[in-house]
């Protein structure tokens, strides 16, 4: 006699494969807060409540197209705490540690396929404004019309950063002690989140 199994019964990786990438078209072609589940779920083919199964939210499902191992609503309450004062460093030294840690190598392919590939360059654009930059954003005082090139800005920095450190290897910068890139690029993005931009 063969014993039964329990549990829930494994999902078809067919259909997973058909949500992600109905996902990835609609979060390229659409944007995070334009693409709705039930759009999605309409291009894969299956019921609005078969996504929820799978990824649970929104967000989880968007994380998932873009192949990121962490939540950033998980992190950003480190970048936050203390208050305004410091948020560019506290951003920093977050980023770096996700970079520096094993999970660090999943957004290093992400970003070489963004420099190659418009499609994935559309998906971690949306990632970082609507998961990372307007999270961080909204818990600042700033005048609603300047959010657009704040958030853009911190993102040169933080791109830029990842690019030489960790894709192009520039020296020093590649091996430098991750404090002190905070101490010479913390300034600088808290200027881009909170300072004077004329």
């Amino acid at each position: 006699m063969t014993p039964r199994r329990t549990g829930r019964r494994p999902g078809n990786p067919d259909t997973r494969q058909a949500i992600l990438a109905a996902a990835r078209t609609a979060f390229a072609e659409r944007g995070f807060d334009a693409a709705s589940i039930r759009v999605i779920a309409t291009a894969a083919g299956v019921d609005p409540a078969l996504v929820h199964h799978y990824f649970g939210s929104k967000e989880e499902l968007f994380r998932a197209t873009v192949e990121i191992p962490l939540d950033p609503a998980e992190l950003l309450p480190v970048v936050l705490a203390g208050g305004v004062d410091g948020v560019g460093e506290r951003l920093v030294r977050t980023f770096l540690g996700v970079w520096d840690s094993p999970a660090g190598k999943a957004a290093v392919a992400l970003l070489r396929s963004a420099v190659n590939n418009d499609w994935t360059a559309r998906l971690l654009r949306e990632f970082l404004v609507t998961q990372v930059l307007r999270r961080v954003l909204d818990h600042l005082d700033v005048p609603p019309a300047e959010l657009p090139l704040r958030g853009s800005l911190v993102a040169t920095q933080m791109i830029g950063l990842a690019m030489m450190r960790y894709v192009i290897r520039l020296e020093p910068v590649a091996s430098a002690d991750p404090e002190t890139l905070v101490a010479a690029l913390g300034p600088t993005v808290q200027r881009y989140l909170t300072g004077d931009l004329a």
